[in-house]
């Protein structure tokens, strides 16, 4: 069916983009959404908040200095409104904020540029913005981008963020004192007198629904009457800050629909973007498109999400859009294209060099190996090699980068070390890349799966007190409310001992190192054994141990061999980490891989232990998860290199 063509109606307060489909209102020259009329609803948007409460952009931003992930909070408003684009195809329009020193102190120092498009018989409409901060202005800190949606509450009452995580979601009402109990983190509350009695002695919490960049393609909201759909689409991660799987918020009980694009969660103040004095900054943060639909039959309400991924579909294959009028948007030709193909070489495993199945390779701004997973200011470009290690990564912004690449099954990270120069039209073929993970001698034996996750540990069931139903029986039972708490019920007088060659670390290992709760309500750190038994020692030799974390949240691990009293311990990490993992129910934030030489003379023939202590207690979010734990021995005459 074709629609009319695009109009643009401009007032003196706000501007209105209608293609007959939908109907788009825009303050101005704020450019807030304030209505979005269809299908017979006047606004999908909340009536009853104020309209610069609907739909809108917004940054954290804080004075350089500044430490931590919180800052003052803007709903930044445009003072400039200008039409870009108007014909029957397209409306683009543009809201702008110009920063001057006279704003100094007061304003975040960055001239913002607010897009809207619609486009001719599409049921939906973008949004994009240009973020621009010039080199003799003052640096500052940016912990947080994004745009926010703030639906209905009468009508859009189910929520779907991926196939096997959707649900009926409490009322925000639900959240209020009279209606449900504060949990240990402000997000997370126990609904005791929920409107709607089938959620009572439910746990809310915003961050139980959080998703992985790569993932976090498609989500929102449906309302059964009338039967709609209301869908936050990000075709590209190419703008988001932390790579493929940093973790970010979707959608949440409001009802909310967010598209983050820099964001601190999962990480700490390693993701906040940070500008140095005299440092020039442009970035364009999407477009995403806000995607609308709608069936007659109620009975296939839930079909509304099988068509949003549809249109996901489509809008991913469309990336990079050509319609954007900004020239600081790359269309298809002005981008790049670099191939290859990465082979794993770890001669204890394989005297052949191991095609990188499954291997995540990007590009992203130079740095140091692993950087990717800590840069927020540029660009990044992901994707996974197939069977036998080819890759391809395409529509690639012109610039310089690494590249970058990371091996399910392996440890440690690769970079191709030569800076890479990516032109217009180019296209880049690598050839063989050879990833050499760390390894020093033969294993003797490890612990879990080299993912950078803890989900294959032991992940307990969550206290009956505290549930959400859609994670019983679920693959993400990590996401469950107040699992740190379970540790000291499984351990009641002691802590984890696991022997190797006997316990089995999907049941036996705890998938979170975490402080104990004592009688006094204080807590106490924990100290974890593996034992482990060797018939010949080479006491002159080095023994390495491996211990990759999936994430650590104002920790210490310290380890000590078989003297739990040593002082010095063998190794320390010092205090690490604010990714809050444990706190919002993820199962890994930011990746450390830690390689500790073990001399030989520490060791002993028969029984041996590994002391891992996680010293810091003050509060009982803090903790460590480990992804993987190796102990290799010395190489050797008698230990060769297959």
């Amino acid at each position: 069916m074709s629609w009319p063509g695009v109009q643009l109606l401009i007032r003196d307060h706000y501007v209105l983009m209608d293609n007959g489909i939908l109907q788009v209102t825009i303050s101005s020259p704020d450019g807030i959404v304030t209505g979005i009329q269809y299908n017979g609803i006047d606004n999908v948007l909340e009536v009853q908040d104020e309209e610069v409460e609907r739909g809108y952009w917004d940054l954290v931003w804080s004075k350089t200095g500044s430490i931590g992930t919180t800052g003052t909070f803007d709903v930044f408003k445009g003072t400039s409104f200008k039409v870009v684009v108007e014909n029957e195809d397209q409306v683009e329009i543009s809201f702008t904020r110009t920063w001057d020193f006279s704003l100094e102190g007061n304003v975040v120092p960055l001239n913002l540029d607010k897009r809207f498009i619609m486009l001719r018989n599409s049921s939906g409409f973008y949004s994009y913005a240009i973020f621009e901060h010039l080199g003799e202005w003052p640096p500052f800190n940016l912990p947080q981008v994004r745009i926010v949606f703030k639906l209905r509450k009468d009508k859009f009452h189910y929520m779907a963020v991926a196939d096997n995580r959707q649900r009926f979601m409490p009322l925000p009402d639900d959240r209020l004192p009279d209606r449900g109990q504060p949990l240990a983190t402000p997000e997370a509350v126990l609904l005791v007198n929920p409107v709607e009695p089938e959620f009572r002695g439910e746990v809310d919490d915003k961050y139980q629904y959080s998703s992985e960049n790569k993932d976090l393609k498609v989500h929102g909201w449906i309302s059964l009457n009338p039967p709609i759909g209301f869908w936050q689409i990000t075709p590209s991660s190419e703008f988001r800050s932390g790579g493929p799987v940093k973790q970010n918020l979707t959608s949440h009980v409001g009802p909310y629909a967010l598209a983050m694009f820099l964001s601190a969660h999962y990480a700490g103040e390693d993701l906040v973007l940070k500008l140095n004095p005299g440092e020039p900054w442009k970035k364009v943060f999407g477009p995403v498109f806000l995607y609308l639909n709608s069936v007659w039959d109620k009975d296939n309400v839930y079909s509304l999400w099988e068509d949003a991924k549809d249109q996901m579909q489509m809008e991913v294959q469309n990336w990079p859009y050509s319609f954007p009028a900004s020239e600081d948007f790359p269309k298809s030709d002005q981008r790049g294209k670099v191939c290859g193909r990465l082979k794993v070489q770890d001669r204890y495993v394989s005297y052949d060099c191991i095609p990188a199945n499954g291997a995540y390779v990007g590009l992203a701004p130079p740095g140091e190996v692993g950087s990717w997973q800590r840069e927020c200011k540029g660009y990044q470009f992901w994707t996974r090699s197939d069977e036998d290690g080819n890759f391809a990564v395409e529509n690639i912004r012109a610039g310089e980068y690494n590249i970058y690449a990371w091996v399910p099954g392996f440890i440690g990270d690769y970079r191709y070390d030569a800076v890479i120069n990516i032109t217009e039209g180019c296209t880049t073929d690598m050839g063989d890349l050879i990833f050499e993970p760390p390894r020093d001698g033969p294993t003797l034996w490890e612990i879990g799966i080299p993912d950078r996750s803890a989900a294959e540990f032991y992940i307990p069931d969550p206290d009956p007190m505290y549930i959400n139903r859609l994670y019983v029986n679920h693959p993400d039972r990590y996401r469950q409310y107040g699992l740190w708490e379970r540790y000291a019920d499984l351990h009641p007088d002691g802590d984890l001992v696991f022997t190797v060659g006997d316990s089995a670390y999907k049941k036996d290992w705890f998938f979170a190192q975490v402080n104990r709760k004592k009688e006094d309500g204080t807590y106490q750190g924990t100290t974890w054994q593996i034992k482990f038994t060797l018939n010949i020692v080479d006491h002159t030799g080095t023994y390495i141990l491996r211990l990759a974390l999936a994430t650590a949240h104002l920790a210490e691990l310290q380890v000590r061999i078989n003297d739990p009293k040593a002082d010095p311990p063998l190794f320390t990490t010092g205090q690490i980490g604010h990714d809050n993992t444990i706190a919002r129910h993820g199962i890994h934030g930011l990746y450390r891989l830690y390689n500790i030489d073990v001399p030989g003379v520490q060791l002993v023939e028969g029984e041996n232990i590994i002391f891992l202590t996680q010293a810091i207690n003050t509060d009982p979010l803090q903790g460590i998860m480990y992804d993987y734990i190796r102990l290799e021995c010395p190489p050797s005459s008698s230990s060769r290199k297959l």
